[in-house]
């Protein structure tokens, strides 16, 4: 399974990132985006995948900030 860790990413550069991962990786699927603690970091990281239409699951209790796409 392909990760994606966003820690010490900025928030500018979440949206390329994370976008870049999905399409250069879809064959992969399922793809994993490491957010950590920030719910911010999370929203920036499902505005991304809602627009491209991607379906995902968001981590939930001690897996916050996992979000799992599985399929795009």
């Amino acid at each position: 399974m392909e990760k994606l860790d966003l820690h010490g990413v900025r928030h500018h550069e979440v949206d390329l990132m994370v976008e870049n991962f999905i399409f250069l990786n879809q064959e992969e699927i399922p793809l994993t985006i490491i957010c950590g603690g920030s719910s911010k970091m999370v929203e920036l990281v499902k505005k991304v995948l809602d627009r491209t239409g991607s379906e995902y699951l968001e981590g939930k209790g001690l897996d916050f900030g996992r979000v799992t796409v599985i399929k795009i």
